[in-house]
């Protein structure tokens, strides 16, 4: 036996001790003494104050693109030591497989920020969100919604079955929205969490105060929080009542986002009977959900919808299914289901299986008699799974209100799609359910009767079997929480779950100072003319840069020559009668493709330059019929410069504006460039 390290909390910029005493860690699945976690004699007040003031400034100051740059930086470098956090791992009683969720979905969710931070994101240090609102006729007046990062600290409370994930998830969008992060994990596996954060300190590449990791209590911490802090917390409801409704979160209108218990549903739709592809998914999907992570999962299946004709074929098949499920010691190769992260935790989940028997009986499993190829019952957390069936669930409130956090499933039947939907509903709000079908009238009725009480809803069916990531699998472009009992929050969405430490803003003023304000070019603010933009590298090209073109006039033989060239020949741009019979329309009209073919042929600099691609239009709107005889004529702005971090170029968007001999409006839209920094090429200047 050796001794157990004693962990530090990394606040202030040091690694700290805790005063105390502290509590002993022990191993889930062999009861040896890991760690010793202690917070006590911490400044809490302090580390709010040092996440504000040293790291909080440098993070905004970053754009977008540099904190992307960041965390890309960052997983790669925790990627490559991957394999001391699995060796750690296998303390909280996880396998490899579990572990890979937790290590590299976790790394893995903080690259796919970094590489949306880059896609999705301005190379700048604001977002604008929507459209410029006129305010006044001759648009000297006029409003922008902008997002600008809070200038406080976030900070994480996170539970103990996700030690690396349930922190990375968080501190990603966090940090690419220019905010610092304070994580207090879940004491049971903190020496996981503290582990990554030890090797992420050791990087350098976050600045000082922009990640600090509390081991242990809180404390004080809660009392310091103000309405630029953030707070979130994934864990019991009843933790995260008490949280929310704490004196310093309600009196300042803290952020607080909250992800608790969550009793998932899996429906079986009526369609899927024994024999069919969908029949066999939904057995090994369940199967999977109650035995990845030993059902230590807030996304696992709880409630197991089935229609009333299939009961007995699904629990044979879980059974037979489950009954080959191999528990014993994570490390051992044959290890299917670890042991629950602590006996305390077992403990709880043999008592609320006693509650679901009230309404409920064991179908498959056994929570007392422990079955295992390896280890020692007595020692580690270890339990086989378990399945019960509620006969009549609509009488058996407890299958709907009481979460055996752990490998427990109970079975309960339905006679139609409505009874389906209501005991998905009965669940009271939660993070994912599912439907097993083929039958795309099963799918809209479920799906819709289901969605305002779940955050996601997957749809499985035998065409998604070999790509679906399945019913328990948080993505990071996905919205992760629910209504509800779920806690009633939302993690991760993608870019959502940046804006979430971001302060929207309406702004409202010229559009010369609202440009200023944004980076972005506004109609109405000041433009400039000379050298055609063009013709200008990223280091000389201004927002506000413009090209007033020459003219040009629409024959009937372009819009013919069009027509016949590329094949349409729609009827309004070839048949006179027709056209005019047509509501929009006084006669033939041009295509609306010639219109910005021609478009681009007026504003394009044909010879070789700072111009290197064009890689689409946004927002491209028809808005005035354009006749023969019609003369067209384009302005050209450059709206928004974007340089890419380490690359020799950027994007540059351009607004388009095309119009007709009486100043109308025929066409607008952006133009999307990619402009190198430097012109000439430096490899052609050599």
């Amino acid at each position: 036996m050796t001794n157990p390290r004693r962990l530090e909390s990394y606040v202030c910029g040091r690694w700290t001790p805790g005063s105390g005493q502290g509590q002993t860690l022990r191993d889930a699945a062999t009861g040896e003494p890991v760690a010793v976690i202690d917070s006590a004699g911490l400044d809490f007040a302090a580390v709010l104050a040092h996440g504000r003031e040293a790291a909080g400034p440098k993070l905004r100051a970053m754009t977008f693109h540099e904190r992307a740059s960041m965390l890309k930086a960052l997983g790669l470098a925790l990627m490559a030591q991957k394999e001391e956090f699995y060796a750690e791992s296998l303390h909280t009683g996880a396998t490899r497989a579990d572990g890979w969720v937790d290590i590299e979905g976790g790394i893995g969710t903080m690259l796919t920020y970094a590489s949306k931070g880059r896609r999705e994101l301005p190379n700048a240090r604001i977002l604008t969100d929507g459209e410029v609102e006129p305010l006044s006729r001759d648009t000297s007046f006029s409003a922008q919604h902008i997002l600008t990062p809070l200038q406080g600290v976030a900070v994480h409370i996170n539970a103990f079955n996700f030690p690396i994930w349930g922190m990375l998830e968080k501190i990603a969008p966090t940090l690419l929205a220019g905010m610092p992060c304070v994580v207090k994990p879940a004491s049971q596996t903190a020496y996981l969490t503290e582990l990554m954060v030890r090797r992420i300190v050791g990087t350098g590449i976050l600045p000082e105060g922009a990640l600090q990791l509390i081991c242990g209590s809180v404390g004080d911490l809660l009392d310091h929080v103000t309405e630029q802090d953030a707070v979130t917390f994934t864990g019991s409801a009843a933790t995260g009542r008490k949280l929310r409704t704490h004196p310093a979160v309600i009196a300042n209108s803290v952020r607080f986002t909250m992800e608790a218990d969550s009793l998932n549903a899996a429906i079986l739709g009526p369609d899927a009977v024994a024999g069919t592809p969908e029949f066999d998914l939904f057995v090994r999907e369940v199967a999977r959900e109650m035995t990845v992570k030993a059902g230590q999962k807030c996304t696992a299946i709880r409630r197991v919808i089935v229609p009333r004709g299939q009961i007995d074929a699904l629990v044979a098949a879980l059974d037979e299914r489950l009954a080959g499920t191999a528990v014993g010691l994570p490390g051992d190769e044959g290890t299917r289901m670890g042991a629950l992260a602590s006996l305390d935790q077992r403990d709880e989940v043999r008592a609320r299986i006693r509650d679901l028997q009230a309404a409920a009986e064991i179908v498959a499993g056994d929570p007392d008699d422990v079955r295992l190829t390896s280890g020692d019952a007595g020692q580690g957390a270890f339990m086989n799974p378990v399945l019960l069936h509620a006969a009549k669930p609509f009488e058996a409130a407890a299958v709907h209100e009481v979460e055996a956090f752990g490998p427990v499933s109970t079975v309960m039947p339905y006679d139609d799609l409505d009874e389906a939907v209501v005991l998905a509903q009965m669940g009271r709000g939660s993070l994912v359910s599912s439907v097993f079908t083929d039958d795309p009238k099963v799918a809209e009725e479920v799906v819709l009767g289901v969605a305002p009480f779940h955050g996601r809803v997957l749809i499985g069916n035998r065409a998604s079997a070999k790509s679906s990531t399945g019913h328990g699998s948080p993505l990071a472009p996905l919205v992760h929480g629910g209504p509800g009992r779920a806690g009633g929050g939302e993690e991760m969405g993608g870019i959502r779950g940046v804006k979430h430490y971001m302060q929207r803003t309406a702004v409202q003023g010229t559009p010369r100072l609202l440009s200023a304000v944004t980076g972005r070019w506004i109609e109405g603010a000041e433009a400039q003319q000379g050298v055609h933009p063009f013709r200008k590298s990223l280091a000389e090209l201004q927002i506000g840069d413009q090209l007033v073109t020459a003219t040009r006039t629409i024959t009937r033989e372009d819009v013919e020559h069009f027509a016949h060239f590329t094949g349409d020949t729609f009827y309004a741009h070839m048949d006179e009668a027709s056209a005019k019979a047509n509501p929009f329309f006084d006669d033939r009209v041009a295509h609306g493709y010639l219109i910005a073919s021609f478009a681009a042929g007026l504003f394009v600099e044909p010879n070789p330059g700072p111009v290197l691609a064009n890689y689409g239009v946004d927002n491209l709107r028809f808005l005035t019929p354009v006749y023969f005889g019609d003369t067209l004529q384009v302005r050209l702005t450059c709206k928004e410069i974007n340089p890419r971090e380490n690359a020799g170029h950027g994007e540059v968007r351009w607004d388009c504006r095309v119009t007709n001999q009486k100043d109308e409006v025929v066409a607008q839209y952006d133009v999307l460039t990619m402009v190198a920094k430097e012109w000439p090429l430096p490899e052609a200047a050599e």
